[in-house]
């Protein structure tokens, strides 16, 4: 059973999906990649659980959320940490009503003031009065205003900019997670310093307005210098064997179901 096992002392990071928006293989498409054969090529949309001492808090709600806690056995979530309000990392939200009616109380979840105001526009009626009994997710916004925290640990955001939006990554303690990402300011560097784990989106092989390509993804984590760098928010057009055999050392691509150990 999954939700809250981390052990003692360390981080323990599940990737529960690894695409992008329209998850991979893509409705309509047949290329080499949708129609692969090795299961790294199947991608749902991009979430991680990350766990420590007891606490399980996901970073963000993805559209696959029923799917993923249910291939991860995933039993419960004390907080979600939103980096934006897009569809694929949000749209989950509803999904969190069966973990707040296993535990028994209403569920933390930490954004931007942007990303919250999006949450209670997209899923209203969980933030209206209803009657007892109602089947609403409970979940309390609190905006991300600097460091905070969550189950013992400090949560940092790390501000970054996605096409023109401006969006959060986050670190917690040698981990750091850097979605969606097309552009790290220049003040967030020092926030990334010192990382065992850096998770870092590479959408595909050619530049993307709004997203790192490969090539950036391997600039920026060349110039962050993480022991180890695991790349996610991957499209259809990255086949995992064939890409993952041109990487450099230390530097790899994240699969659904990934674990990753750290410290401890």
């Amino acid at each position: 059973m999954r939700g809250g096992a981390g052990a003692p002392g360390g981080i323990r990071v599940t990737f529960l999906g690894t695409g992008t928006s329209t998850g991979v293989p893509v409705m309509t498409c047949e290329c080499r990649v949708c129609s692969s054969a090795d299961t790294r090529d199947r991608r749902l949309r991009p979430s991680v659980l990350v766990e420590w001492d007891g606490a399980a808090v996901l970073v963000d709600t993805s559209t696959d959320l029923r799917q993923q806690a249910l291939e991860h056995r995933v039993r419960r979530v004390d907080a979600v940490l939103y980096t934006h309000a897009h569809a694929d990392h949000v749209f989950g939200f509803d999904d969190l009503r069966l973990f707040c009616w296993r535990q028994g109380g209403p569920i933390v979840a930490y954004g931007s003031e942007d990303t919250l105001a999006a949450l209670r526009r997209t899923f209203w009626y969980a933030f209206e009065e209803t009657p007892p009994g109602s089947t609403k997710p409970r979940v309390e916004l609190r905006e991300i205003r600097g460091p905070f925290d969550v189950g013992g640990r400090t949560v940092v955001p790390v501000p970054l900019i996605h096409g023109t939006v401006p969006i959060l990554g986050f670190r917690i303690g040698p981990f750091a997670y850097l979605t969606d990402v097309s552009e790290i300011p220049e003040a967030s560097y020092a926030l990334l310093r010192d990382l065992e784990l850096l998770v870092l989106s590479a959408l595909r092989l050619r530049p993307h307005p709004t997203h790192f390509h490969l090539d950036r993804a391997m600039e920026e984590a060349r110039r962050i210098g993480a022991a180890r760098t695991v790349f996610t928010h991957i499209s259809h057009e990255i086949l995992h064997a064939e890409t993952a055999a041109q990487l450099p050392p230390a530097v790899e691509l994240a699969y659904d179901g990934l674990q990753i150990r750290l410290g401890g």
